[in-house]
C-alpha cells in the first residue's frame, strides 16, 4: 500500500519502510501489489497474515461488482504516488489557510485593558 515511514534509532543511520501488500504463493516467493521505490538490495520483510473474506460475503461480493463496473468502463486508479502528492498538496494548503487565519485573527483582537 506504499505506506512509507522513515526510522533513525539511536546510534543507526536512518532508513525507510514501506508497507506493501502482497500475495506469498505455495512455492515461498512472493508477489507483490506494487513495486516498492526502493534501490536493489537486501531488505528485511515482515509477513502478517491478512484474513480472507469468505467468497460469498455480501460485502465482499458489493466490492467485486464495483471493480468489475470500474474495470468495464475503462477506469484506471490512481497510483500510490499521486494520492501521496495529493494528499500532501492538501495538507500545504490546509496548513497555509490556517496560519493565515491565525494571522487574521491576532490582528483583529484588540487588546484589553482594564480601567
Amino acid at each position: 500500500m506504499g505506506n512509507e515511514e522513515s526510522h533513525a534509532p539511536e546510534g543507526k543511520t536512518m532508513s525507510t519502510e514501506f508497507v506493501v501488500q502482497g500475495t506469498l504463493k505455495p512455492d515461498g516467493t512472493l508477489e507483490l501489489d506494487e513495486k516498492p521505490a526502493l534501490p536493489p538490495g537486501r531488505v528485511q520483510l515482515v509477513l502478517v497474515p491478512l484474513p480472507r473474506l469468505p467468497e460469498d460475503d455480501p460485502f465482499w461480493q458489493r466490492m467485486q461488482a464495483i471493480w468489475a463496473r470500474q474495470k468495464a468502463r475503462g477506469h484506471v486508479p490512481r497510483t500510490v504516488e499521486a494520492v501521496e502528492a495529493e494528499r500532501r498538496r492538501f495538507r500545504e494548503e490546509s496548513d497555509a489557510e490556517l496560519e493565515a487565519n491565525v494571522g487574521m485573527a491576532s490582528s483583529t483582537i484588540a487588546p484589553h485593558n482594564p480601567s
